[in-house]
């Protein structure tokens, strides 16, 4: 080519493949007009900057869309070089097009992929932060914060849950969550003629519209699986779910972004036998307040089957996990009913300090096949029984509660422990429990004419238990016989003298039965470690025995620790060893009082002025785990040296809150009571939660 841009370009020469694929010659350029080249380019984006190039004679090189012969479309890398002039400024240009048709292809194919694949993981990232906030239900707000989730790919999106009529839902109450039993739901809002609430946005023309089916209700029925399109310009008939969540869905979406929608998806939040509940999601079609259609700001589907896929992945697995928190709550009230059945009780017994403490080897049980009772018989008669049933499965918990009642119902009946066992042993064989058991079981009577008490027991195959006195150790060793079921001549009974300050140690094997030592070494370890402590209330013996045996328990344990008092002894100034107690208590209102009867108990052993604030506080915090929780309520105390701290653990995760009250009904205050009173604070322990309190130093006088 030769001459300036602005005088045009003739063009000089073209090779053969030039020729090959423009099917231009080159007598044919000069027909193409001033700039012959131009008329061959379809789509020229740098077009400007070359043209600026060429005039400065400088090199230019530039993608351009072309033409073939055939029509086909092409594209040509094309570089521009001047040739140099002796004179001045260039007048020749040397000019190459290459095809690069296929390599544009390739790449673009790389980035539809690149852009395929962008998509999916944002989809599978969506997928599993849905999945990780289903996983944690009992978050008030894990529908709303889905739904949110879901707004990258749709301008709007909404749960319904469906129990007694459809409720829009931020989360699900686990304690009760939606059966999927729904009804009409016209009752929910004021009927008008034409089936729309007062005040409610509608489209034009919506006058001359005949009713439609009621789909919805159709989808909450299963007749249909949807998704379904909920039009919101349309009637329904009195008494329709359709009519019902069209117009609470025209007022939340109104509200939240200011267009008024003409339609919406509704997919089934379905469980495993019935829908739970729907999941509706605007796609961004709307109205503007002129009536013209628009699209709503924001993001909008552009391939709606992609966004509809993963709608109802997400539908699906809520309605999932919903499903499974219905069950997981239906048996959970069976599994506490069966809990509160069989758990261990201790009676409020007079006259005796008695401590008791109870924990299953099994990790997530509640129950194993140890178990206690305390039992106040009659006045001045204690029943005490501590029993072992082989395992620690579901299976020994069945036998072991069926043991539990026969021994319970022959100890109100009868009054010498020998002839209580003799009739246990007669039931048991006819009842062909299929674990065995081993148990002791016996009486405390107190004596009318002072402070003794004599205890009468007798062992079936179970451990003897132990006698504390002045620093020496007895083992109570009358009384024995073979395993329960399996007396084949009548049970004897021994009998021991208690006074004050004597301390009985009733236990199970998992105290001290280890893998690598013998029973009997065992045994004689638990003889040892009794011999030393010094502590003078139950609770401390207990705590002191525990912390010592019973760190890492291979099986079940159960204790028992039955003290005396001793007045005289209890009003002097108390040793310093260790200052801390617990309680393993069953969930239901008979620990509260107990609760409050240790800490006073532990108070007055420790010589705390705190004793009654730290009543109110315990009494406050296992009322809590007595009400929203279940199974065991572990609570502890400890003397820190500047406070009393408590801890009050159950299986409940969801933390505690402060409130002003419940309305329409007595309570709510606790925790306010709690802070007047006391530092707090709260952590998870284990499937639940621990609540710890700190006595304020105002609480008493200081130490």
């Amino acid at each position: 080519m030769t001459g300036s841009w602005d005088d045009g370009m003739p063009v000089l020469w073209v090779n053969d493949a030039f020729a090959r694929q423009t099917g231009i010659g080159l007598s044919d350029l000069a027909a193409l007009g001033e700039h012959p080249l131009l008329a061959l380019v379809a789509d020229d984006t740098e077009r400007e900057r070359s043209q600026e190039d060429l005039r400065a004679s400088r090199p230019t090189t530039r993608m351009v869309r072309g033409r073939h012969p055939d029509g086909a479309g092409t594209w040509w890398q094309v570089t521009m070089s001047p040739v140099p002039d002796a004179d001045g400024p260039a007048h020749r240009w040397f000019g190459t097009a290459t095809d690069v048709s296929t390599h544009v292809e390739r790449q673009a194919a790389q980035l539809a992929s690149l852009e395929v694949e962008r998509r999916e993981r944002a989809d599978l990232d969506l997928i599993a932060q849905t999945t990780e906030l289903l996983g944690d239900l009992e978050y008030p707000y894990a529908l709303r914060d889905i739904a949110d989730l879901l707004r990258s790919l749709v301008p709007w999106a909404g749960f319904y849950v469906n129990d007694d009529g459809l409720l829009f839902a931020d989360g699900v109450d686990v304690a009760s969550p939606p059966s999927g039993r729904g009804r009409r739901h016209a009752r929910y809002v004021p009927e008008a003629p034409d089936g729309d609430a007062e005040g409610s946005p509608v489209h034009e023309g919506h006058e001359g519209h005949e009713p439609v089916r009621d789909e919805v209700q159709d989808l909450l029925e299963g007749v249909i699986e949807g998704p379904v399109m909920l039009r919101l310009d349309a009637r329904f008939p009195a008494h329709a779910a359709s009519g019902w969540l069209r117009r609470d869905v025209l007022r939340r979406v109104v509200e939240e972004t200011g267009a008024l929608p003409r339609a919406v998806v509704v997919h089934a939040v379905a469980g495993r036998r019935r829908v739970l509940g729907l999941l509706a999601t605007w796609h961004g079609v709307g109205v503007a307040a002129d009536g013209t259609v628009t699209e709503a700001p924001g993001p909008a589907p552009t391939e709606p089957q992609h966004v509809h896929t993963v709608i109802e992945v997400v539908a699906r697995r809520a309605g999932t996990a919903i499903d499974n928190a219905r069950l997981y709550a239906r048996e959970h009230r069976l599994a506490e009913a069966l809990q509160r059945a069989m758990l261990p009780e201790q009676a409020d017994v007079s006259g005796l300090d008695v401590w008791t403490y109870y924990a299953p080897n099994a990790e997530h049980a509640q129950v194993g096949g140890d178990w206690y009772d305390v039992l106040q018989i009659s006045d001045g008669t204690v029943g005490l029984v501590v029993g072992d049933v082989v395992g620690h499965d579901v299976e020994a918990a069945a036998a072991m509660g069926q043991l539990r009642s026969v021994v319970r119902s022959y100890a109100f009946e009868l009054a010498t422990p020998g002839i209580v066992v003799d009739r246990v042993d007669q039931l048991v064989t006819g009842m062909r429990i299929p674990r065995s058991a081993s148990m002791v079981y016996a009486t405390l009577k107190h004596q009318p004419d002072g402070d003794a008490w004599t205890v009468q027991y007798t062992r079936a195959g179970h451990l003897p238990p132990l006698l504390l006195r002045d620093g020496k150790v007895t083992q109570l060793a009358g009384g024995a016989g073979s395993l329960v079921g399996f007396g084949s001549r009548p049970r004897t009974t021994g009998q021991a003298e208690l006074r004050r300050g004597d301390v009985l140690l009733f236990y199970t094997d998992g105290l001290i039965e280890r893998r690598d030592r013998s029973l009997k070494v065992g045994l004689d370890a638990l003889v040892e470690t009794s011999a030393r402590i010094t502590a003078r209330d139950a609770a401390g013996v207990g705590e002191e025995l525990l912390s010592r045996l019973a760190d890492a328990p291979e099986d079940d344990v159960a204790l028992v620790v039955v003290r005396v008092p001793d007045p005289v002894a209890d009003a002097e100034t108390q040793p310093l060893s260790p200052r801390s107690r617990r309680w393993l208590l069953p969930s239901e209102p008979a620990s509260i009082g107990r609760a409050r009867h240790a800490v006073l108990r532990t108070c007055q052993a420790w010589g705390l002025p705190e004793s009654a604030s730290a009543e109110l506080v315990v009494s406050e915090l296992v009322a809590n785990g007595v009400l929203h929780g279940w199974g065991n309520i572990a609570l502890r105390l400890f003397d820190t040296g500047d406070g009393l701290r408590i801890e009050v653990e159950d299986s409940n995760p969801a933390p505690p809150v402060t409130t002003d009250g419940h309305p329409n009904r007595v309570g709510g205050f606790g925790m306010q009571i709690v802070e007047r009173l006391a530092d707090w604070g709260w952590r998870p322990a284990g499937s639940g939660k621990l609540v710890w309190a700190k006595l304020h130093a105002s609480s008493g006088t200081p130490r």
